[in-house]
């Protein structure tokens, strides 16, 4: 057993320079898959996916087409006699880039700086793809589970489009045991499986109050201004403790340690003399409770500012669901309450909804038992758990529809990785051993 394990060790180490290559390739395709961007590149990044996976020793890989989205990759190897069946995941598509000034490296060009790489999706969630590649491929074809693999091509954006393919086709993922590959670390090195997860629930505001724009020196004093309304309606989602004020969307207990404040300041790279927002500990407003984002505003650009009293503005709102919340539910009490907060009776519209629901784990079984000799051989420290405040759409259905098997979530992101953010960056040392951690696992619970 030994021997085996410093074997799978000793690969993924010698794995890595072909790993870092590969994964800068797959980095550089921008595969953004949100409305409006072209879908050649998140095409190719499936058809990228689906060669590192013929790659890593899997004798069955396709692409599946996903009503709605883009394909998700498959693959699958049978499981030797009597050994159980593992399902691994990870997503394919990015976030958009943003604002390139803000970038210190292109986007979209991954570049190296010591020891870490930097590129949209570098850590969330092309990490993902590469650590079950170097998992896999460390086994040279002889694997000690059964190996089922899906990478989603639109789960940044889509909601929950693989989950209804996942309902009408049980028979394809079912496994004992499923490894989601979007997660990580609190901090570099500091192991950890995430155990709770807040749902989603996104849409588009858009308010109205005039047929087109007109002079603000004109009419400005009594034409109703829709960016102010919009302004005043947004304002009105937190109190000045920056608590959300929605009712019926109370604050929820994390049971557990979260980060100090001191740790969260120098991860989220708060301005000095500024205050944190909320109220409990942070684990309870990270991962427990509520919590309302605007994403997106479209309204004019300062340099494109002329003096007209505006006709209509947008914001994309995101709100985060604690693990046992209603995201559907929640979406109507926080768009009522925008209505309600509507002043001047300007016309509101909400358009492009999307939910996605939390997850809570059980207390562990079987599979976690061999998480924890894994993670705490890979990381030399046993895991401990923690909550995200980001949300996986496609957990949920995967614990509704396969309620015996247990659901493992851990990765290579970590907190200071600038996921959805510019500059964001994988850590690769944390990729080898996030990797190391998933082939000890394989081998454990497949009883090598």
């Amino acid at each position: 057993m030994l021997h085996d394990l410093e074997a799978i060790e000793r690969s993924i180490a010698a794995q890595m320079p072909r790993a870092v290559e590969e994964l800068s390739r797959l980095v550089a395709i921008p595969s953004v898959a949100f409305p409006g961007h072209p879908e050649e590149p998140v095409l190719a990044a499936a058809a990228a996916t689906e060669e590192l996976l013929r790659g890593a020793g899997l004798p069955h890989v396709r692409q599946i087409p996903i009503e709605g989205s883009f394909p998700a990759v498959f693959a699958e190897a049978p499981a030797p006699p009597g050994a159980p069946t593992v399902l691994l995941y990870a997503h394919y598509d990015v976030q958009p880039a943003g604002d390139p000034a803000l970038w210190r490296t292109p986007a979209f060009e991954p570049t190296l700086i010591d020891g870490r790489l930097y590129g949209r999706g570098a850590a969330d969630d092309k990490s993902g793809i590469m650590a079950h590649v170097l998992a896999l491929r460390s086994f040279e074809g002889r694997f000690p589970v059964g190996v089922k693999v899906i990478i989603e091509g639109q789960e940044e954006y889509a909601g929950e489009r693989l989950e209804a393919f996942v309902e009408k086709n049980p028979d394809l993922l079912r496994a004992d045991a499923i490894v989601v590959a979007d997660v990580g670390n609190p901090s570099v090195g500091d192991a950890a499986v995430t155990t709770s997860l807040r749902g989603l629930a996104a849409f588009t505001v858009e308010v109205r109050s005039l047929k087109e724009s007109v002079h603000s020196g004109s009419f400005g004093g009594a034409a109703p201004d829709a960016l102010a309304a919009l302004i005043r309606m947004l304002a009105s989602l937190h109190d000045d403790k920056g608590d959300v004020r929605v009712p019926g969307l109370p604050g929820g207990v994390f049971p557990g340690d979260g980060p100090s404040e001191e740790e969260f300041r120098e991860t989220a790279q708060v301005a000095d003399g500024v205050s944190l927002v909320g109220s409990g500990s942070l684990a309870d407003r990270l991962w427990a409770s509520y919590s309302i984002t605007v994403t997106g505003l479209d309204v004019p650009t300062v340099n494109g500012a002329i003096n007209a009293v505006q006709s209509v503005a947008r914001a994309r709102v995101t709100v985060r669901v604690p693990p046992a919340g209603d995201p559907g539910k929640t979406a109507v009490d926080v768009i009522d309450f925008l209505r309600e907060a509507a002043p001047w009776g300007v016309q509101v519209t909400v358009t492009d909804q999307v939910l996605g629901s939390g997850y809570l784990a059980d207390s562990g079984g079987r599979a976690r038992a061999a998480l924890n000799r894994a993670m705490e051989r890979a990381f030399g420290r046993a895991p401990r758990d923690i909550g995200a405040g980001g949300s996986i759409p496609l957990v949920s259905t995967l614990a509704r529809q396969f309620p015996a098997a247990e659901i493992l979530l851990f990765g290579a992101e970590d907190e200071a990785a600038s996921i959805h953010a510019p500059n964001e960056r994988l850590d690769l040392e944390e990729l080898r051993r996030a990797a190391t951690a998933e082939a000890l696992f394989l081998a454990e619970f497949g009883g090598l």
